[in-house]
């Protein structure tokens, strides 16, 4: 069960415990195109459909960038709305796929997380982090704004956390910060020790009573039925916005550093 994409990837494997994990990959600090996106949430959805599946890992690959969030080339090369909207479009629709899956998700970010991958990390329900996933939202440095990912970011840091983010959007905050804000459950000092306990928790969740489990990721999501439609609006004001003036350029500028 693997999806081979031009310059990047998404795999999946399923462990005889029903530990399915999905990595994403990509040589630009794992970035995201269109194409890595609409895998993301093909797959994020069919393993919620699968009653083998317990639990599901989100993990990108390499032992760099977890996520550098949306791709700079692909964002300079929309030319109308509609391309824009569907591109956006592609962030929306892996979130609502982690918010609607019936299995818990548990998220490993293992290095740096901007925009878009700081998105992702907030849609899985239990995110692991080592000492180097430092966070920031980049979206308004470039003529944007999170508006896509803003509502999984919000819902899991709160409205003053998620401005900081957002309006100091060249800055850094650290993992440590991230963690003191419920964006991860625990930061460790290697991969190696947070693969352990992700191991060790999906080995306890995979043994959990299934029916329980999907109760209870129900009730962590209460309240977002609408993300279908808000997310797409979402979108549409991002699609918007990428067309203009200020921000190709600022793109383009983004690109030469």
């Amino acid at each position: 069960m693997s999806e081979v994409i031009n310059q990047g990837h998404v795999h999946v494997s399923i462990d005889d415990k029903g530990i399915a994990t999905v990595e994403f990959g990509h040589p630009l600090s794992n970035s995201l195109p269109g194409k890595i996106l609409g895998s993301l949430a093909e797959e994020i959805t069919k393993l919620g459909m699968n009653d083998e599946v317990k639990v599901v890992v989100l993990k990108s690959s390499g032992e760099k960038a977890f996520c550098a969030g949306a791709s700079f080339d692909e964002l300079i090369s929309i030319e109308d709305f509609e391309t824009g909207k569907t591109f956006f479009s592609g962030f929306a629709n892996v979130i609502n796929a982690c918010r609607k899956s019936p299995k818990l998700i548990i998220g490993r970010v293992h290095g740096k997380a901007v925009g878009g991958g700081v998105g992702v990390a907030s849609a899985v329900d239990y995110c692991f982090a080592t000492k180097y996933a430092d966070v920031k939202l980049s979206e308004l440095a470039v003529g944007i704004g999170p508006f896509v990912v803003g509502p999984a970011v919000q819902r899991k840091i709160g409205v003053s956390a998620m401005s900081q983010l957002a309006i100091n959007a060249t800055e850094w905050k650290s993992a440590q910060w991230a963690m003191e804000k419920g964006l991860y459950t625990d930061v460790f000092e290697s991969a190696a020790e947070m693969d352990e306990k992700i191991e060790e928790l999906a080995a306890k969740l995979s043994q959990s009573n299934p029916e329980a489990m999907v109760l209870l990721k129900n009730i962590f999501w209460e309240g977002t039925d609408h993300w279908d439609d808000l997310l797409m609006e979402r979108a549409e004001l991002s699609g918007q916005l990428v067309l203009s003036e200020f921000t190709v350029n600022a793109i383009n500028k983004f690109k030469k550093k």
